[in-house]
C-alpha cells in the first residue's frame, strides 16, 4: 500500500512530523461572515444567486448537509474555530466582543495555530480577528496588539479588529495598527445592510474597500508559497457578507437579491480566486481546502418575500438563533487525490472539529487541556466506509444565551422562541405549556412539530447529556 494512502485514509493513523513531513497538506480554511447554505446553487437551486466557484468546488470535493457552527454569531464561532472549544465554556457567555474588547482565548491555550506551527506549518491569518486585542478594558491602538493573533499561534496577520460594521476602523499588519483611528465616522443606517456604528477610523479607510484588500492580500500569501518547503496554513476570514452589504462596482446587479445577494457573489468570486492562486503556484493538488460559514445569514421574513430567494435555505430562523437557520451552514471541502469529488456526507459536523482533524491529518498529539469539544473529521471528509458518527452530540448556542443539544435526529431546545433575532425571542411558557422545544430533524427538519411532552424519554436524555457536558467541561473523550 502506498505509504501516503495509509497515512491519509487510516482514522488510527498517528505518525511522527519527520516521516511525512513532505506528504503533509496545506489547509486553506475560508471562513464566510454570515453567509447562508441556501446562497450557494449547490444547496439551493432555487437560488437567485449565481455561486459558480463555491458550486464547482462542491463539486471537486464533498458537500457537508448538516453541518454547523458552534454558536449562531461571531466572536463564538471564531473561538470554537480557533480552541477547538465551545466558547460558553469561557468568560464570554452570549454575545459577541466590540471593536476595543480585551482579548479573549486563555493564556497559554493550545489553539490550531500553534498546534500546525509546532508541526512545521507556516501559519497565517488574514481577514476579520473579532476575538479581542491586548489586556486592557478598552483597547488602545497606539501600543502593541498583545496579546493578539500572533500569541494565538500565527506567524503573521492581516485584517481588521471585528466585524466591518464596528468601530475603530482600521487595519491591523501583526501587532500594529497600520494607522492610527485619528478621525471620526457618523454612525450610518441608510438603508437595510447599509449600516455602521459611529466611532474612530483611520484617515484613509474606507468600508468598500476592505475585501478587495484583504483578499488582495490572501493570494498575495499564497502566491508566495510557491516552491515553499514548509506546508501552510491559511486561516482566510472574510468580512462579507456581514454588513455593510457594500459590494464593488464590478458586482453590482449581479445577482437578484439585491445587495446582499451582491456581495455574496462578490464573496463567490474570492473563492474563485484563491482556488485559480492554488493552481497556478502547484499547490491544489496537496492542499486541503475548507469553505465554510461562520453562522447563518441575517436575512428577515421581509426580506424572503422580497426578493423570493431563502439565503437559509427553508431552513427555521436565521443568524442568531437557536433553529438551525442561525447555525447550519455551507461547508465544503476539497482534498484532491483524498477527498471524492462531488459527493454528499449527512455526517454532523461542527466547525469546533478543525482543530482535531488537523491533528489527525499530521500526527499531533492533543492534550487532555485543549480542543475539548473537537472530533476529526477525517472519515467522513475521506468517506472512508463504513463511516460511524463523527460525534456523539453537538450542542447548539443562540446569541441570547441559549443552549440546545443536538444527538443524531432529535434536537431539544432548553427554552421557547429564537433566543436571537428572529420573532418572538423568548416564550415565557403558560401553566401547562412546554419549557423547551424538541423536534425530529430527520422527520421535521423544518422544526415545526413541538414533541417536548410526547417524548419525555427523549427530553429526560438530552438534559441529561448536555449536563454531562456542561459539568465534565469537555465533550471529546480523553
Amino acid at each position: 500500500m502506498n505509504r501516503r494512502h495509509f497515512f491519509l485514509s487510516s482514522s488510527a493513523a498517528c505518525l511522527p512530523h519527520a516521516a511525512f513531513a513532505a506528504e503533509r497538506p496545506n489547509i486553506v480554511y475560508v471562513l464566510a461572515d454570515d453567509l447562508g447554505r441556501g446562497d450557494l446553487g449547490c444547496y439551493n437551486p432555487d437560488s437567485r444567486i449565481p455561486t459558480p466557484n463555491m458550486d464547482k468546488l462542491a463539486g471537486q470535493g464533498v458537500r457537508f448537509s448538516d453541518a454547523h457552527s458552534p454558536s449562531s454569531v461571531c466572536t463564538p464561532t471564531r473561538y470554537g474555530i480557533l480552541t477547538g472549544r465551545y466558547c460558553w465554556r469561557s468568560k464570554l457567555k452570549q454575545g459577541v466582543l466590540g471593536g476595543e474588547s480585551p482579548y479573549l482565548p486563555e493564556p497559554g491555550r493550545m489553539t490550531v495555530a500553534s498546534m500546525l506551527r509546532d508541526q512545521g506549518y507556516r501559519t497565517a491569518a488574514i481577514g476579520k480577528w473579532h476575538l479581542g486585542l491586548g489586556n486592557d478594558k478598552v483597547t488602545d491602538y497606539s501600543k502593541p496588539l498583545r496579546p493578539g493573533p500572533l500569541d494565538a499561534g500565527y506567524d503573521s496577520f492581516f485584517g481588521i479588529p471585528a466585524s466591518l460594521d464596528m468601530a475603530p476602523y482600521l487595519y491591523v499588519e501583526n501587532d500594529r495598527a497600520v494607522e492610527q483611528p485619528t478621525k471620526h465616522v457618523d454612525g450610518v443606517r441608510e438603508q437595510r445592510g447599509i449600516f455602521w456604528r459611529e466611532g474612530g477610523v483611520a484617515p484613509s479607510f474606507k468600508h468598500i474597500d476592505v475585501l478587495p484588500r484583504i483578499s488582495e492580500r490572501a493570494i498575495q500569501f499564497l502566491d508566495q508559497q510557491k516552491g515553499a518547503q514548509r506546508p501552510f496554513f491559511l486561516y482566510f476570514a472574510l468580512t462579507g457578507p456581514h454588513t455593510p452589504w457594500l459590494p464593488t462596482k464590478q458586482f453590482q446587479g449581479k445577482a437578484k437579491a439585491g445587495p446582499y445577494g451582491d456581495f455574496v457573489v462578490q464573496v463567490d468570486d474570492l473563492v474563485g480566486q484563491v482556488m485559480a492562486a492554488l493552481e497556478r503556484n502547484g499547490l491544489a493538488g496537496n492542499t486541503l481546502l475548507v469553505v465554510t460559514s461562520d453562522n447563518g445569514a441575517h436575512w428577515t421574513p421581509e426580506e424572503i418575500e422580497m426578493h423570493k430567494h431563502r439565503a437559509n435555505g427553508r431552513l427555521r430562523g436565521q443568524k442568531a438563533d437557536i433553529f438551525d437557520g442561525g447555525h447550519r451552514i455551507p461547508f465544503l471541502a476539497r482534498w484532491p487525490g483524498r477527498i471524492q469529488p462531488n459527493r454528499v456526507s449527512d455526517q454532523i459536523v461542527c466547525l469546533t472539529d478543525l482543530m482535531a482533524t488537523a491533528a489527525e491529518i499530521t500526527g499531533a498529539k492533543l492534550p487532555r487541556d485543549s480542543a475539548e469539544d473537537s472530533f476529526s473529521m477525517v472519515p467522513a471528509l475521506l468517506g472512508s466506509k463504513p463511516v460511524s458518527a463523527v460525534r456523539e452530540v453537538i450542542i447548539h448556542h443562540s446569541s441570547q444565551g441559549l443552549f440546545a443539544v443536538r444527538q443524531g435526529e432529535w434536537k431539544l431546545a432548553l427554552g421557547r422562541g429564537s433566543w436571537g433575532f428572529s420573532t418572538p425571542q423568548k416564550i415565557t411558557p403558560k401553566p401547562g405549556e412546554p419549557e423547551g422545544e424538541l423536534y425530529n430533524m430527520k422527520a421535521d427538519p423544518l422544526e415545526q412539530d413541538n414533541l417536548y411532552f410526547k417524548r419525555p424519554d427523549i427530553v429526560k436524555n438530552l438534559k441529561a447529556l448536555l449536563e454531562k457536558y456542561q459539568r465534565e467541561g469537555r465533550s471529546r473523550p480523553v
